[in-house]
């Protein structure tokens, strides 16, 4: 299981991970690499809009990323995955959607 599979599954059995931490530059200025964030489990009840980071599994990897845009598809609501420099991973639903970033350290 990958660090970042484990935490999924923490966040998935409603534990918040206070310092997590991931390599890569994609979300500068916001997250710099290995700068902790802290990740407040997602459920049924939770908000989730436009412009909110959060840690989620898009084709397979996992990214802690902004939701850049919403939609309803088929009755059911997606949301859009990308980087902060535009680069869009792909859309998910919200049970890919494990945590969303409540500080960044």
């Amino acid at each position: 299981m990958s660090k970042a599979s484990y935490i999924a599954s923490l966040l998935q059995s409603g534990k918040f991970i206070e310092k997590y931490k991931e390599a890569g530059n994609s979300m500068l200025p916001i997250i710099k690499s290995n700068q902790p964030v802290s990740l407040e489990p997602v459920n049924e009840h939770t908000l989730l809009e436009q412009k909110m980071i959060v840690f989620c599994k898009v084709k397979g990897n996992y990214y802690t990323h902004l939701i850049s845009a919403v939609r309803t598809r088929h009755h059911e609501t997606e949301y859009q995955i990308a980087n902060n420099h535009g680069f869009v991973n792909g859309w998910v639903k919200r049970k890919n959607i494990f945590g969303k970033v409540v500080k960044i350290w």
